[in-house]
C-alpha cells in the first residue's frame, strides 16, 4: 500500500474525521440485523434517478470464464471504507467515494487455509480501537484486522477456525462450506453453513456462537435433536448420528431488543429420499427463534414436514412491524421458496394470517412414507404460481408450445407437493424458488418487497444400483449414486448449474488432478473425501473408460466411514433439470421472473411487475417477460427499489409505490447479488458486484459505484 493510501485508509477509518452515522453506512449484511435491506437515504428520488452514472469501477481480479466463477458479495460500506470480496474469495478493502484499493487478504496465502464456494457478505465488529471484518470461505472463519487486512492471532488459531470442529460428531471427510455470513450479538458471533444435500453423508446443521474475540464455541443448537431435547421423537431413534442437514445455510435476522436470533433452516438430507428418516423431521425447514445469549429455543414453526422437495428456507426472515386491527405488532416474515409468505408475532410465534394444514398426495417410492399435510398460509397470496397445467404450457411460439405439450402428457400430473417419483415430478416454482437466497426488503410501511422466479424444473428418481448389486461396489455405482444427481447420467452436466460436462473427460483431463478433486471440492462441487482411495480410483477409471473395479464391501463399517447409510438410500436422481423448450426459454407462460410489493398490514398486493427481459424476445416486440433472477433489492427512504439479479445483465431502479421502472443501465456480467446503499462526504452512492457466471451466463470481476452527478 502507498504512503498516500496509508493516510486516506488512517483518515477514512478514524471516527472523529467522520461521524459513523446508520444513515450513511451499510454496515451490516443486508442492511441490518433485521434483514431490512432498507436504507434511510433519499437523496437519490424518483425524480433524479434517470441521472445517475458511474463514479467509480473496481476490478476484484479472480474471474474464472471456464469455470463459471461467481461474485454473490453484498459488500459492507463503515466509516467510507468499503470492504468485499472477489470471485476468487479473497477480502478487500476500497476507498468507498473513489474505488480506490487498501488492502486486500488472500486465505490461500495462509498455511493450512483452502478455499472454495462463493461468498454472499461479511461481518463487522468493533469495540475501541479493535476493529474485525468477520470472514468465511470454504469451511474456515477468519478474523481480518479492519485497518491492516491481516488475521489477528489471538482469535481461533492463528485468526482463523475450523468450522467441521464442535458439530458434535466427526465430520471431517465430509463437505461443509460457508457461503453466507453469521450474525453479531453483544461479543458472540452465530453461525449457519453450507452442507451436502444428495444421497452422500452429510455434516448435521447445528447452529453455534463463538467468541467473536477469540474463536471459542459458546453454545451449540442441534438442529437433528439428540435424545432428551425437544423432537427428537420426530426423527428415527438415533438419526442423529447418522443424518445431516437441517443447516443454516441463508443467513440470520437478529431482535437485539428481544435478545432473540431467528434462524431459518433447510432440509435434512437426502433432499428426495427419506425412508432412514421417516418422521416430521424437526428442526429441518423451521424457523426457529432462539435465545442469541444461550441458544435456548424460544419458538419454531416448521413449513414442510419430511421434506422431499429440497424446500430449504432460502433466505434470511425479515424482522418489521405491522400494524394489525390498529395495534402495532412487531413481526417476523418469512419468504419461502414456494412463493409464500408466512408472518409470525416475533415474540410468540403465533401466524398473523391464518395458516391451513392441507392433504398431500402418498408417495409410491420404495421404503418412503411422505407427510400427510403441509402448511399453506391463507394470506398473502404466493407470489408466484403453484400449479402447472395444460393452460400454462408456454406459447412464447408454436414449436415450444408443441414440445412441451408432448413432454407433459408423459410427466406425472403436478399438483403441489407431488412426491418425488420415476415418471418425473414437476417442481413449481423450482428448486430455485419462488424466493431466492437474495431473500426480500422492507420499508417502516409494513411492505415488503420481494422478487421471485416462476421456473418449473423435472424430478426424476431412479435406481441408486442394478438389481442385485451391492451397493457401492463398482466405480460404475459410485457415479450413479452420488455423481449422476449434478452430472446427469448421460454425464452430460448442466451448464445452467455450472456442473461441467464430463463427456470426454479423459481427453480433457488428468487422473491425478481428478482424483484431487474429488478429495477437495471445486467452486459448486462439494468434497467427496469420505470416499476412501480405492472408491476414488474406482470412479475415476469408470470415468475414463477403463475396466470396472469391482471393489469389496464385505468390511463396510471399517472401510467406509459414514457410508453405510449411503449404501441404504435406493434411490439417486437424474439430475436438477429446468424445464426449456428447445429455445432455452422455461416451458411455462411468461412472466418467468417477477418484482413484488406485499402489504403484511392487510397481506394484499400493491404492485407485481416482470424483472428483466430476453433481449432475443424484446427485438421480436414481445412484452418483457422477466427472467430467473438471483441477489435481492435494496429500498430506500428516497422512495426506490434499486435490483439487478436478472440474467439479463441490467441494473434496475422502480417506484416503491408504483412498481413503474424508472432507471437502468448495463452491466459488464450480471449482477447475482444483492447492492449496497450509502453515503460519503454528503453524496449517496449504490454499488453493485457484477460477477455473473450462474445460468450460464458470462462471469465478471467488477463492482461498480453508482451516484448522482456532482454539478446536479
Amino acid at each position: 500500500m502507498t504512503p498516500i493510501r496509508l493516510f486516506l485508509f488512517a483518515v477514512l477509518a478514524t471516527p472523529t474525521t467522520l461521524l459513523r452515522s446508520a444513515d450513511s453506512n451499510w454496515d451490516t449484511y443486508l442492511g441490518g440485523k433485521e434483514s431490512s435491506h432498507y436504507s434511510t437515504l433519499r437523496q437519490i428520488t424518483p425524480s433524479n434517478v434517470g441521472k445517475l452514472e458511474v463514479a467509480w469501477t473496481y476490478r476484484s481480479g479472480g474471474s474464472d470464464a471456464r469455470n463459471h466463477s461467481q461474485i454473490q458479495c453484498n459488500p459492507l460500506v463503515i466509516d467510507g471504507v468499503l470492504y468485499g470480496t472477489s470471485a476468487d474469495l479473497q477480502l478487500f478493502a476500497l476507498d468507498a467515494a473513489t474505488g480506490a484499493p487498501l488492502w486486500r487478504f488472500d486465505p490461500a496465502e495462509e498455511k493450512g487455509i483452502t478455499k472454495a464456494g462463493v461468498n454472499r457478505g461479511l461481518v463487522y465488529w468493533e469495540n475501541g480501537a479493535d476493529r474485525r471484518v468477520l470472514y468465511a470461505n470454504d469451511h474456515f472463519l477468519h478474523a481480518i484486522g479492519a485497518r491492516t487486512g491481516k488475521r489477528i492471532p489471538a482469535f481461533g488459531n492463528g485468526g482463523s477456525i475450523d468450522l467441521k470442529e464442535g458439530l458434535g460428531r466427526d465430520v471431517g471427510r465430509l463437505s461443509l462450506q460457508v457461503s453466507t455470513p453469521g450474525v453479531v450479538y453483544g461479543d458472540l458471533l452465530i453461525m449457519g453453513m453450507r452442507l451436502g444435500e444428495g444421497p452422500a453423508p452429510a455434516a448435521p446443521g447445528h447452529i453455534r456462537a463463538y467468541n467473536v474475540r477469540t474463536g471459542e464455541l459458546e453454545w451449540r443448537f442441534n438442529t437433528i435433536p439428540q435424545p432428551g431435547e425437544y423432537g427428537y421423537e420426530t426423527w428415527p431413534p438415533n438419526a442423529y448420528q447418522y443424518i445431516g442437514g437441517a443447516n443454516v445455510w441463508t443467513g440470520f435476522a437478529l431482535d437485539e431488543k428481544r435478545g432473540l436470533v431467528f434462524c431459518p433452516t433447510g432440509s435434512a438430507a437426502f433432499d428426495f429420499w427419506g425412508g432412514n428418516r421417516i418422521g416430521q423431521n424437526l428442526f429441518a425447514n423451521c424457523l426457529i427463534a432462539l435465545d442469541a445469549k444461550t441458544g435456548r429455543r424460544v419458538w419454531h414453526f416448521q413449513f414442510v414436514h419430511h421434506d422431499l422437495w429440497d424446500r430449504d428456507l432460502p433466505a434470511p426472515p425479515n424482522l418489521m412491524t405491522v400494524r394489525k386491527n390498529g395495534e402495532k405488532i412487531d413481526a417476523v416474515a418469512q419468504v419461502t421458496k414456494s412463493g409464500h409468505v408466512f408472518v409470525f408475532n416475533r415474540e410468540t410465534g403465533e401466524p398473523l394470517f391464518p395458516i391451513e394444514e392441507v392433504p398431500v398426495p402418498m408417495s409410491q417410492l420404495q421404503g418412503e412414507s411422505a407427510w400427510p399435510t403441509q402448511p399453506i398460509p391463507v394470506k398473502p397470496a404466493p407470489f408466484a404460481r403453484q400449479l402447472f397445467s395444460y393452460k400454462e404450457i408456454s406459447d412464447i411460439s408454436p414449436e415450444s408450445h408443441r414440445t412441451i405439450l408432448e413432454q407433459f402428457a408423459k410427466i406425472r400430473p403436478h399438483t403441489p407437493f407431488m412426491p418425488p417419483s420415476a415418471e418425473g415430478t414437476i417442481i413449481l416454482p423450482g428448486f430455485d424458488g419462488g424466493a431466492e437466497w437474495g431473500g426480500a426488503g422492507t420499508d417502516p410501511e409494513g411492505i415488503l418487497y420481494v422478487n421471485a422466479n416462476e421456473m418449473p424444473w423435472i424430478l426424476t428418481m431412479v435406481p441408486s444400483r442394478r438389481k442385485g448389486e451391492a451397493p457401492l461396489s463398482s466405480g460404475r455405482a459410485i457415479f450413479t449414486q452420488i455423481c449422476a444427481a449434478c452430472h446427469g447420467m448421460d454425464r452430460k452436466g448442466n451448464a445452467a448449474q455450472n456442473v461441467p460436462t464430463l463427456v470426454g473427460a479423459e481427453q480433457r483431463l488428468k487422473k491425478p488432478d481428478v482424483l484431487a478433486l474429488l478429495e477437495t471440492g471445486k467452486g459448486v462441487m462439494p468434497s467427496f473425501g469420505f470416499l476412501n482411495d480405492a472408491q476414488k480410483q474406482a470412479v475415476v477409471d469408470h470415468l475414463f473408460g477403463e475396466a470396472e473395479t469391482h471393489l469389496d464391501v464385505s468390511n463396510r463399517n471399517e472401510e467406509l466411514a459414514g457410508m453405510d447409510v449411503l449404501g441404504t438410500i435406493p434411490y439417486t436422481t437424474t439430475g436438477y433439470n429446468r424445464w426449456l423448450d428447445t429455445n432455452g426459454f422455461p416451458a411455462i407462460k411468461p412472466p418467468w421472473g417477477t418484482l413484488n410489493a406485499i402489504d403484511l398490514n392487510t397481506g394484499e398486493y400493491k404492485w407485481r411487475v416482470p424483472l428483466g427481459e430476453w433481449p432475443e424476445l424484446a427485438a421480436k416486440g414481445v412484452p418483457p417477460t422477466g427472467t430467473e433472477n438471483y441477489g435481492g433489492p435494496v429500498v430506500t427512504a428516497g422512495g426506490l427499489i434499486f435490483i439487478a439479479a436478472s440474467r439479463d445483465e441490467h441494473f434496475r431502479a422502480f417506484d416503491k409505490r408504483s412498481g413503474k421502472e424508472l432507471w437502468k443501465t448495463k452491466l459488464p456480467a450480471a449482477g447475482y447479488a444483492t447492492p449496497a446503499t450509502y453515503m460519503v462526504n454528503g453524496r449517496q452512492y449504490i454499488v453493485i458486484a457484477c460477477g455473473g457466471g450462474k445460468i450460464g451466463t458470462p462471469s465478471g470481476d467488477a463492482y461498480i459505484g453508482f451516484a448522482l452527478p456532482l454539478d446536479r
